[in-house]
């Protein structure tokens, strides 16, 4: 094989003569080259390492002290009150050490000691503005005084130009609430759900727990506070993702779609070059922490933590509990085509390959017409189905030979890529164009995606892209983190020549892609079938409807003086109301990235408020001017919900977190049992949007994001997500299963666009004048 002798660096062959030794420049030359680009990787890591410890100040810094310092003692001055002299005379004295080399290095252990000391003062100050969050609570646009001198220090302390973690050791702690507060919010937010026998069922069933089991359970929950960097984040990566032994695929993964309008070009394997040089961009500047980290208000760090695991991460399988694997580098990438899989080298001489050089690589894989090998085709299935035989099929028949190194080269690789064989995307005129699109990204033919992956990047047949994602690695924002790097730079820096190709000549001296060898036997492609036949039911159950709400957007809503997705939530409340002529605990994820490891908290959006609101608007006997007013007491009760979420007083995972203790003390509890037992059936999520401004959205409406979704949580129920796409568009993804009567995406969101216009009604008068 061509690439195997490119990879020898040397030959040799014994002959009566001796030892005949062939060596090879060209790949001595790339193994070198190679060497040299690694050890750079890891000087580039211990600076940052060393940057991101020593900040908000700066080794120059150091300098600075040990210079003034040791000034003023030429000067006859002693700013450290004689320590510097008690130092001195702790140091050993000997020949090569003089009175005065003792006397410096006195002053520079002094100053060392003074310049680590403010660090030290510099970050726990830090640490105490940022656990104030006063500034979540102020009515928009009226900052007060107090806030306004806040802000001004924490700018003060922040330093001058972050790296991606700098700010790490600075976040506070996710706070435990107290026992009291968390059960009255949590009663609260169930009354408008319960007849009033069954709430005061409740009622009892809380007291009780707040009496005799909760004080136990809080102990050893604010004992783990004191010891964790987060009481949270462990225990619900590991319960909440990583021991689910159901499939991930449509019940945990999550999609990402491409521009709504823009295809920059229609080149499959040119497409697919743009975007993975893109991530892979994104990827060195996370390694070299050259991405600021996310301010809110432009001052309030958030965490970074989740970023570390974006790239050369893989779910492992086990029979109790999966594992995530994550490797500090991967030179590598596994690509998917017609059933057959390969290893694509990232790099050449050390370098990135350049955009033309991926499309070559990727047009090479396009043409192969080799078939897949016995069961290689469906193997991905077993990523699909349930995780207990996955477990016992990887250990079993993928433990060693070549099975175990084609294996390593998909689970070590940095992403996994498919390249699909279908077309999808929007398509003006054809409404249901965008269900498909989404429910390939979310499970594709249940074979052609490695759900265990990070990521894996889908290219479309007509250049169309998107993500499929893991969930336990990291939450949404993250992945969009990434995703709006790679389709601004895509469009805008790397480009495209006219005829669709990426910029640039390919270097026809590349080895071709690395075909992956595997020898499965009957038995376990008996595994694999049992695995997809799980997996395509799960698939075919699930009904997508995607549409997008153009009759207004983020700019009327916001000239009503509401918070957008309070507008959004609330319609939902109505929607799902007139749908099922009930309410139900709806979940919407709100994060709390201003804590250290800070993941998601959760929104109760069915609140009285909104319940009250809603049966106004059924109530023909209501007034619009009071249906108003109940609709603005309803959109401040929820950002109210939001803000609480956000800064650590939520409800959900304070209540998981006294679950689990439960479960290691053996203690059994009625109310949290309860509680942990009860479904939602409307889980909501709204996509961010611009977390890097890369360009200017109004001025480009063609580069709108689709945003992206996931499946329903529970089988009667929906799952929402929306994207606040711009001024005067809004789009929607829900998910349902076709197996529930109770349940039908496309009447859903008929019903969510009349809620929304119905609403906003309320505001502005006939519907007419809203889509004017």
């Amino acid at each position: 094989m061509a690439e195997a002798h490119q990879a020898v660096a040397f030959q040799f062959t014994v002959t009566p003569e001796g030892v005949d030794v062939q060596l090879s420049r060209e790949a001595l030359k790339q193994i070198y080259l190679s060497g040299v680009a690694s050890w750079k990787k890891r000087f580039a890591r211990i600076k940052n390492s060393i940057l991101t410890g020593v900040y908000p100040a700066t080794p120059s810094s150091w300098l600075v002290v040990v210079m003034a310092t040791v000034s003023s003692m030429y000067c006859r001055v002693d700013l450290s009150m004689g320590l510097i002299c008690h130092i001195r005379r702790y140091l050993p004295s000997c020949r090569y050490l003089s009175f005065q080399h003792r006397t410096l290095l006195s002053a520079a252990l002094f100053s060392t000691g003074v310049w680590l000391s403010g660090i030290l003062l510099c970050r726990q100050s830090l640490k105490l503005l940022l656990s104030y969050h006063g500034w979540m609570f102020e009515p928009h646009g009226k900052m007060s005084r107090s806030t306004r001198v806040w802000g001004a220090l924490v700018k003060v302390m922040s330093g001058h130009k972050p790296m991606l973690y700098s700010f790490q050791t600075s976040l506070p702690k996710l706070p435990v609430p107290s026992v009291e507060a968390t059960l009255r919010r949590y009663l609260e937010s169930v009354h408008p759900l319960l007849e009033d026998e069954k709430y005061r069922e409740m009622e009892v069933l809380a007291q009780a727990f707040q009496q005799h089991t909760a004080p136990r359970l809080q102990k050893y929950l604010v004992l783990k506070s004191w010891w964790a960097t987060n009481y949270v984040s462990d225990w619900w990566e590991e319960y909440v993702y990583l021991r689910g032994r159901g499939p991930i695929m449509v019940n945990s993964n999550y999609y990402a779609m491409d521009f709504l309008y823009a295809t920059p070009s229609p080149l499959q394997a040119a497409r697919a070059g743009n975007i993975v040089h893109s991530i892979l961009l994104y990827r060195r500047k996370l390694d070299r922490e050259e991405i600021p980290p996310v301010m809110a208000l432009g001052i309030v760090p958030m965490c970074s933590f989740q970023m570390e695991r974006m790239f050369n991460t893989t779910r492992i399988p086990g029979t109790e509990s999966d594992t995530l694997q994550h490797l500090l580098d991967s030179k590598h990438l596994a690509v998917y085509h017609k059933g057959r899989f390969y290893k694509l080298w990232l790099y050449q001489g050390g370098k990135l390959l350049k955009p033309r050089d991926l499309e070559l690589q990727f047009q090479r894989i396009l043409d192969d017409p080799s078939p897949p090998q016995p069961g290689e085709e469906k193997l991905a299935a077993l990523t699909a189905g349930e995780r207990v035989p996955w477990a016992e099929a990887r250990a079993r028949f993928f433990s060693q030979g070549k099975n175990k190194v084609s294996l390593d080269a998909i689970e070590r690789a940095a992403f996994f890529l498919a390249l699909d064989e279908e077309a999808h995307g929007y398509e003006r005129g054809r409404e249901d164009s965008m269900d498909g699109y989404a429910k390939s990204l979310l499970h594709g033919r249940c074979y052609d995606r490695w759900f265990d992956k990070s990521f894996t990047l889908v290219v479309y047949k007509n250049g169309k892209v998107g993500t499929n994602a893991e969930h336990a690695w990291a939450d949404a924002p993250i992945m969009g983190h990434l995703w709006e790097f790679v389709l601004g730079t895509d469009k805008f820096h790397l480009g495209y020549s006219d005829g669709g190709h990426c910029c640039g000549e390919p270097s026809a001296a590349m080895a071709p892609p690395q075909r992956l060898h595997w020898d499965i036997p009957e038995e376990c492609r008996t595994v694999i079938d049992s695995s997809y036949r799980v997996a395509k039911a799960l698939a075919d159950d699930v009904d997508f409807h995607c549409f997008q709400f153009s009759n207004f957007g983020k700019g009327l809503i916001k000239r009503f003086k509401i918070s957008p997705d309070a507008f959004i939530q609330i319609s939902l409340q109505l929607a799902h109301f007139r749908d099922k002529g009930s309410f139900c605990l709806t979940y919407e994820a709100s994060m709390t990235r201003l804590f250290r490891e800070g993941r998601t908290e959760t929104v109760r959006s069915c609140t009285r408020e909104s319940t009250a609101f809603v049966r106004s608007m059924m109530d023909p006997a209501r007034g619009q001017l009071e249906r108003l007013q109940l609709f603005q007491v309803a959109a401040e009760k929820h950002q109210q919900m939001y803000r609480l979420a956000m800064t650590g007083a939520g409800i959900d995972r304070h209540l998981f977190c006294l679950y689990v203790v439960s479960r290691y003390l053996g203690v059994e509890s009625p109310f949290l049992a309860q509680v942990l037992a009860e479904p939602w059936r409307l889980s909501t999520s709204q996509t961010p949007q611009q977390q890097i401004k890369m360009f200017d959205m109004e001025k480009n409406q063609d580069l709108v994001s689709s945003g992206g979704g996931f499946g329903p949580v529970a089988d009667d129920g929906y799952g929402v997500s929306y994207i606040i796409a711009g001024e005067n568009l809004i789009t929607f993804h829900i998910s349902s299963k076709f197996s529930s009567p109770e349940t039908d995406s496309r009447r859903f969101g008929r019903n969510i666009r009349q809620a929304m216009l119905d609403i906003a009604d309320l505001f502005n008068g006939p519907a007419n004048k809203v889509a004017n």
